[in-house]
């Protein structure tokens, strides 16, 4: 069945590489089935985007697929198929001209569609082996970090690097590690699509983080120190006088590191949130009455 890929990431057959990538991400946070529990389509949906972005994203796939549509992937056997027949073609027309029983025509036919009988005997077309898709899921902390990840496939392990950074819904190509390929041709290649699980703390967007600390009231009147933790240790804050619940403030470079970019990070955003004491001793809430009838 043909399978529009322009029209599932919405974008023309003009787009540029750049629009194809946009609308890609923009996709696939909002299709992604973790946020869409209740749409039973939304898995289906999902890796209709991936592979759509799989093929338009590489100029090479993307030329078959505006060439041959949904037959793309036999683009090769296709072009390998019609070289042959041109180098055939005269002497099987010679051969068919000649042809004096039903014998050698229905040979002359099998040569040339099929590749058996008569002087084509035995030539069999190579045809390459189907790409295989698969998941990883991976905790937040996993991808912050450059490592590698054990994988067991047809029965073999490979070893595969997880750069830092990667996102959520992004694709990593293993060559020839597909299905195996028939009559002697190439084997497929493995798809593996990164599943990030969403973290207690951090809230991810691109290569910013967002969390959140909770001040008592006595810093966020007076002032002071706290500690945070961020995804690589924790880091002590300076707190303004007369800090307001909902303030928000900048740590850069503590976000997430960027995608291939080596020594490169995002921010990462604090939200300060104040917390009303409780449990107060009899001698805190006169203290505080006496305050309330300050004038400020």
């Amino acid at each position: 069945m043909y399978i529009d890929y322009y029209k599932i990431l919405g974008v023309d057959k003009n787009a540029t590489q750049k629009d194809i990538k946009s609308a890609y991400r923009k996709m696939a946070r909002k299709f992604h089935p973790d946020l869409n529990p209740n749409d039973k389509d939304a898995k289906k949906n999902f890796q209709q985007i991936n592979e759509a972005n799989e093929v338009l994203s590489d100029p090479e796939k993307r030329k078959k697929y505006d060439q041959y549509g949904e037959d793309w992937k036999h683009a090769d056997e296709f072009k390998n198929a019609s070289q042959y027949q041109d180098q055939s073609s005269e002497s099987h027309r010679q051969r068919y001209q000649g042809a004096q029983d039903e014998g050698e025509f229905s040979d002359f036919f099998e040569s040339l569609f099929g590749g058996f009988g008569g002087a084509g005997r035995g030539r069999q077309v190579k045809y390459r082996g189907e790409d295989y898709n698969a998941e990883l899921h991976l905790e937040l902390t996993d991808a912050y970090e450059t490592h590698q990840q054990t994988l067991t496939v047809n029965g073999k392990k490979i070893r595969i690097t997880i750069p830092a950074g990667i996102e959520n819904g992004q694709t990593i190509k293993i060559p020839g590690h597909g299905g195996q390929g028939v009559n002697g041709g190439p084997n497929g290649d493995l798809y593996i699509t990164l599943m990030i699980a969403n973290h207690p703390k951090f809230k991810r967007s691109g290569n910013d983080l967002y969390t959140k600390a909770d001040l008592d009231l006595y810093c966020a009147v007076l002032g002071g120190e706290i500690t945070i933790d961020t995804l690589n240790g924790k880091v002590k804050l300076k707190v303004k006088p007369e800090t307001q619940t909902g303030s928000k403030i900048k740590l850069k470079g503590k976000g997430f590191p960027v995608y291939k970019s080596k020594g490169q990070f995002g921010d990462l955003y604090v939200t300060y949130t104040v917390k009303t004491p409780t449990n107060l001793t009899e001698k805190q809430k006169t203290l505080f009455t006496e305050l309330s009838k300050s004038q400020f």
